[in-house]
């Protein structure tokens, strides 16, 4: 039997080296499978950017109302919003979404 894997050690050694990368091809860190978990990651990522980015945007835009040049109908409306403020003589209806 010692004869027999002498004879053919190359054979054996090579086999070996074949499946190791073959495996690690497919399933190591940098494997084909661990390849398409990170591309799928990578492209969650980016839509998180984008929400964020453009939340950013909306939040500076806000604050320039606030900061720069005071917009009336803007404080109007926060104050409408927040504190359930109307006119004189104006009816508010206040419509609860109902997110069963």
């Amino acid at each position: 039997m010692f004869n027999k894997i002498k004879n053919n050690y190359f054979l054996l050694i090579s086999t070996f080296l074949i499946l190791y990368f073959f495996f690690n091809l497919l399933d190591g860190e940098r494997g084909l499978f661990s390849y398409y978990k990170k591309k799928e990651i990578l492209i969650l990522l980016h839509n998180e950017e984008t929400d964020l980015t453009s939340k950013i945007k909306d939040l500076n835009f806000k604050n320039s109302l606030l900061s720069d040049k005071l917009d009336l109908d803007y404080i109007e409306i926060l104050i409408r919003e927040k504190f359930l403020f109307g006119k004189e003589g104006e009816t508010l209806y206040i419509i609860k979404n109902n997110d069963d």
